[in-house]
């Protein structure tokens, strides 16, 4: 009696571990013992026997007494509390543990890839009875109870089950359903503290700035792009157009009123512009939770839930259906590198440094105030992995961008001396985030064939794109930071000392093919005092754009898959502000109009053009014709298909170069098929005329040559007819 005594006692007091040991059918074989507990209740009834629980003394427990057998496996109880309401509940404690046993061992090994579909809030049936099975790893938490809107948030009516050594706890509440706001509440099993954590696992949660989970709906998304799905099964990328519009949906377009558009009417307003201006892919700056506007995504709290800013899950999918019916392919920002402090996060989730390391020097980010994974940890891993599979299976998601990757790979990344630990060989890399990179990519690729994975790596880290069977890291793709510095401090210079600067355009090539590169003009560019790109250009308002179209056209004509963040397409004066939406008002005059123009004919030029794309990541499809010509700022190089030829000319002075010969390799009449300072971009339509023939006249080492007339600031692309 005083055992009991002392549990009872310990469920009032939310402390106890183990509490399907005294809570529900206690049979024995004299007679069958339910005990409930149920504070602020004034009477509770045994609904299958119409018989009354018996209130024990003064307390807010209840018990039943009858022959063994008596009762059904679950039973309901009638209810009727201090407050006068009434209601009718199956007893959550007359149910046997749910997760299977293999589901957690596959955890506890990192291995199970669709361990959302088990933790977290799963609405399911059991023996005929609905309701949702609650889960989440805190192993070492003393107890874990779920709270909600369904019982006052209070963490003595559900207390969880123990499954022992795996860390996981559960419960199956049975009548709740979608739409129910829920947390885990959590008591550290050290100091006694107890703190309610949102569900990492949850797939959709409140609108900042409420922070609770949101049980999610059990009706199934229909999806209308199986067509864009099966051809996506055998996409070969490496030798296709891949044009990314990076976009922030806040601030991309608003309402009347300056509100979030819902995530159907960006889908609508989103798709209709992409496919105006020839975009072949959108990426999302990340739309998984977050609690902070201002930080864009990158502190993401919620890694299978798409925010709530634009609507709900549902919206979400429709969106992504919605670009996949036009064409159009969808790639997510999403961020293995790092999570915020909040509270209600994954910060001390059950009381210790569980996701993150204990160690400030291996678990935080001193520049961005935010904590680390521990990539070594079976269960975290195997929460990232899951979250990129999620977004893949259950969005349709085309690929992911991993942002941070340099931070990960590095012990030392950003810290000064004594601040960091060496590895266990004592060098400075991360072991156990090269390990998780390579599952994750050999993952995803075996799982979804044609889908990419993106690194954001800013270093010189060896095969981040190549093959981790081979030794690298299984990335699809890199983005080409130092092209995109080397050229962006190129194009800075006034074109007068270019001349000094010519190799940090010609540098490029020495490591070019070496790695899958994408070219990147991000949002990261244009914030925190770096301008825009139109701003980044120098001399007057007549060659700032000339050189912004000029740049473009180096972009789009250079190897590799190209990256244009929103705005930049239309040579956005001001800086980036994620707190308004795009300054579209400056289409109203021409030379921003020219600006869209031209990055819309490069989109269509290089979708359309094999010598653009074909090769992007193989030497076949470069070739230079002159990359010496540093007094004059000018470079001239060759992109090659398997059957056509181009020829780029690029001038980078404000100077008209008459009588400027290029070899070519094949006699014959050529075309100009682009001039970026064509009238039509609001240019001074300098340069030669459209058809031009060969002449017999050998050239930097070619048979032939052509003489051409290039235009100011410009650059030139000509086609063998």
């Amino acid at each position: 009696m005083k055992a009991m005594q002392r549990d009872m006692g310990m469920i009032t007091h939310a402390t106890h571990y183990d509490p399907f040991s005294i809570l529900g059918n206690q049979a024995t074989h004299c007679h069958e013992f339910i005990l409930f507990y149920a504070p602020n209740s004034q009477h509770l009834t045994v609904t299958e026997m119409d018989k009354p629980a018996v209130r024990l003394g003064s307390s807010d427990f209840f018990a039943y007494w009858d022959k063994p057998g008596q009762l059904p496996e679950h039973y309901t109880l009638t209810r009727i509390d201090t407050d006068g309401s009434s209601y009718t509940y199956c007893d959550p404690y007359s149910f046997k543990p749910q997760i299977d046993n293999f589901d957690l061992h596959l955890f506890a090994e990192g291995k199970h890839l669709h361990i959302y579909r088990v933790l977290g809030a799963q609405p399911m049936s059991i023996d005929g009875v609905d309701g949702v099975l609650f889960s989440t790893w805190a192993p070492n938490a003393a107890r874990v109870s779920v709270v909600g809107d369904f019982n006052i948030w209070d963490g003595r009516c559900h207390p969880m089950r123990s499954r022992g050594s795996s860390g996981i706890w559960e419960l199956f509440i049975p009548g709740l359903t979608s739409g129910a706001l829920y947390k885990f509440e959590i008591r550290n099993r050290d100091s006694g503290a107890i703190v309610s954590k949102a569900d990492p696992y949850a797939q959709q949660l409140e609108l900042r700035p409420r922070t609770a989970s949101i049980i999610r709906p059990t009706a199934a998304y229909p999806w209308q792009d199986r067509e864009w799905m099966s051809a996506r099964e055998t996409l070969d990328w490496l030798h296709k157009p891949i044009s990314i519009y990076e976009c922030h949906l806040g601030s991309w377009q608003r309402d009347e009123h300056g509100n979030f558009l819902n995530y159907r009417e960006l889908a609508h307003q989103l798709v209709g512009y992409i496919k105006e201006t020839g975009f072949t892919h959108i990426e999302l700056l990340p739309i998984t939770e977050h609690p902070l506007d201002a930080s864009w995504g990158y502190q993401t709290t919620g890694y299978f839930a798409a925010t709530s800013r634009f609507g709900t899950a549902a919206d979400f999918r429709y969106f992504v259906d919605y670009c996949h019916r036009h064409g159009i392919g969808v790639l997510l920002d999403w961020v293995p590198a790092h999570f915020p402090k909040d509270d209600h996060g994954l910060a001390r989730y059950d009381g210790s440094a569980l996701y993150e390391h204990e160690d400030p020097r291996r678990g935080e980010h001193r520049d961005w105030g935010t904590l680390i994974y521990n990539y070594g940890r079976n269960e975290v891993k195997n929460f990232l992995l899951a979250s990129a599979v999620f977004w893949m299976q259950e969005y349709h998601i085309d690929g992911l961008r991993v942002d941070a990757v340099a931070s990960m790979l590095y012990l030392d990344y950003s810290r000064e001396q004594g601040d960091w630990l060496p590895n266990q060989h004592g060098g400075n890399e991360n072991i156990e985030a090269i390990n998780f990179f390579r599952e994750l990519n050999t993952v995803t690729h075996a799982e979804f064939p044609g889908t990419m994975i993106m690194a954001e790596e800013s270093t010189a880290w060896p095969q981040v794109t190549r093959p981790a069977n081979i030794g690298g890291l299984g990335f699809s793709m890199k983005w080409n930071m130092g092209w995109m510095h080397d050229s962006l401090t190129y194009f800075s210079k006034d074109p007068v000392h270019r001349h000094f600067h010519h190799d940090q355009l010609t540098f490029g090539l020495l490591y070019l093919f070496t790695e899958n590169f994408i070219l990147p003009f991000s949002h990261d560019e244009v914030v925190h005092g770096k301008s825009s790109m139109l701003n980044k250009m120098p001399g007057d308002e007549w060659q700032r754009f000339a050189n912004l179209r000029l740049l473009y056209t180096y972009m789009f004509s250079y190897p590799g898959k190209k990256l244009l963040f929103m705005g930049c397409e239309f040579g956005q004066g001001d800086e980036w502000n994620h707190d308004k939406i795009l300054d579209w008002y400056v289409l109203q005059y021409p030379l921003h109009r020219g600006i869209k123009k031209l990055v819309t004919d490069l989109n269509y030029l290089y979708v359309a053009e094999p010598a653009l794309h074909q090769y992007d990541f193989d030497a076949f499809g470069f070739e230079w014709v002159d990359c010496h010509d540093t007094d004059q700022s000018v470079l001239s190089y060759l992109r090659k298909s398997d059957e056509t030829l181009i020829v780029v000319i690029l001038n980078f002075t404000p100077v008209i170069r008459d009588n400027y010969r290029i070899g070519v390799p094949t006699a014959g009449d050529y075309e100009i098929i682009f001039n970026s300072d064509s009238d039509y971009y609001a240019g001074s339509n300098a340069g030669s005329a459209a058809g031009i023939t060969t002449e017999n006249t050998p050239w930097m080492n070619r048979p032939f040559s052509l003489n051409l007339s290039l235009p100011p600031l410009a650059g030139l692309l000509l086609r063998k007819i």
